[in-house]
């Protein structure tokens, strides 16, 4: 019951927030659609005429994924910062529910928002180039919850980091260009990027896209290193962040900016 409750205040908290700085919200969506563009036209003149379909198809799942894994993998890192600028970073971990439970339902209530915000930019791609995919939900939905879990394994390393160092802005700026290339270069060119955190789910999502597959139609062994790779790295991730919360309240940091 207090989980729940925990993730109905959280979630409220980032939709109120999104709700309040719709402008900035817009002004997201707006820029990722941008580069979508960029990719389209970039297509359309220099691209393969003979894989322009398939080209095209490629980038509107990739730039819409890449919006998404970049919000909810940077999400906890900032929030951390945030919560250190206002000076209430200390008050959350004295929280009985523990601080890790609050990011946990945060990033929770944060990726189902920001889904919403990736099948508007993902309807809005495929107005623009006329390339319409199968999003099938039954098929997407659960490699997408799994997929998740491996980012928040991420952003906890990322928010462990933040609570130590408290300044990781330039860190994000350029974690931002690691996970474009991680989204954009397929597991056919770089089968050792299935070790790394979601792109083993991202290339499945995208595979049932753009071949109009079902869940049964993928190979078990996918759903295997899939599954492996996100509890590995949300373990690995939780370890590191209460190491680095060990760390911050023995040096006193949790109270300082």
């Amino acid at each position: 019951m207090k989980w729940l409750q925990l993730l109905s205040a959280n979630f409220r908290k980032e939709y109120i927030e999104l709700k309040r700085y719709l402008p900035n919200t817009i002004a997201l969506i707006f820029t990722f659609y941008i580069i979508f563009l960029a990719a389209f036209f970039g297509i359309m003149f220099i691209g393969d005429p003979a894989s322009f379909d398939m080209n095209v198809q490629y980038s509107i799942v990739s730039v819409a994924f890449w919006s998404l894994t970049m919000m909810t993998m940077n999400f906890i890192g900032h929030s951390v910062v945030t919560e250190a600028t206002r000076g209430t970073l200390e008050q959350i971990c004295m929280s009985p529910m523990g601080v890790w439970r609050i990011m946990l339902t945060r990033i929770i209530g944060q990726f189902g928002l920001q889904s919403v915000v990736m099948v508007i930019l993902l309807f809005a791609a495929m107005l623009t180039s006329g390339q319409w995919l199968n999003l099938n939900p039954m098929t997407t939905v659960p490699i997408i919850v799994i997929t998740m879990i491996s980012m928040a394994g991420v952003s906890f390393l990322i928010a462990g980091l933040a609570i130590i160092v408290k300044q990781i802005e330039a860190f994000l700026q350029i974690f931002q260009f690691v996970l474009m290339a991680l989204v954009f270069v397929p597991l056919t060119a770089a089968p050792f990027l299935a070790f790394a955190p979601f792109v083993k789910g991202v290339n499945m999502v995208r595979t049932v896209m753009i071949e109009d597959l079902t869940l049964t139609q993928l190979p078990l062994a996918d759903y295997a290193v899939l599954i492996l790779n996100s509890l590995v790295y949300f373990i690995v991730g939780l370890f590191v962040f209460h190491r680095c919360e060990k760390v911050a309240m023995k040096k006193g940091l949790l109270g300082q900016y």
